[in-house]
């Protein structure tokens, strides 16, 4: 199998304190992989580095034969990176639903002005979309709670629309962080 990301040497430094020091590790596809520590181990600081959040100190991240190291998180996510968060991070003023579609809305095919004229494409892909949104909320047991605001919901179910939001972006590579707290 083909290695999905790779960090070759990751180093990342907070002032004094290295919190990674030369890491080195590749996932390869379809293979699934868990990143157990301790608290302050640097988990969260590895997803950071390899999602964009934070831009290595040293060192080089890979998706595939792709560096992608310092590029932005949105760019990352584009090219198949998704995450969840070890504190959940809902769009708070937003429903059930609109968290999902949100991120349905990084592989838009429409433009700027089939969406300001309402044009055909944008109604289409819309509607392509409000249906994938629906049918992924059934998967997760979350389909009737669609209209409700996200911060209504159980803090288990929150962490579960987390990673709908995530899977909703399509990613190759899926990093749970901390997918079963609370």
């Amino acid at each position: 199998m083909k290695e999905l990301l790779k960090i070759e040497q990751g180093t990342m430094r907070f002032g004094g304190l290295t919190a990674l020091s030369s890491l080195d590790f590749s996932i390869r596809e379809k293979e699934l992989v868990g990143l157990i520590g301790p608290n302050g181990a640097g988990k969260t600081t590895v997803f950071n580095l390899i999602t964009g959040v934070y831009r290595p100190t040293s060192g080089r991240v890979f998706l595939g034969e792709r560096d992608i190291t310092g590029l932005r998180p949105y760019t990352i996510a584009a090219a198949g990176i998704g995450r969840t968060f070890q504190n959940i991070r809902l769009f708070e003023s937003l429903t059930v639903f609109d968290n999902v579609r949100a991120a349905f809305n990084l592989h838009l095919r429409h433009n700027a002005i089939h969406a300001l004229t309402r044009g055909p494409k944008f109604c289409e892909e819309e509607k392509e979309i409000a249906q994938k949104t629906l049918e992924i909320l059934e998967i997760f047991h979350l389909g009737a709670q669609r209209d409700k605001p996200c911060t209504s919901l159980a803090y288990g179910d929150q962490r579960r629309l987390e990673i709908v939001r995530a899977l909703a972006t399509k990613p190759r590579l899926l990093l749970l962080d901390e997918p079963a707290a609370g």
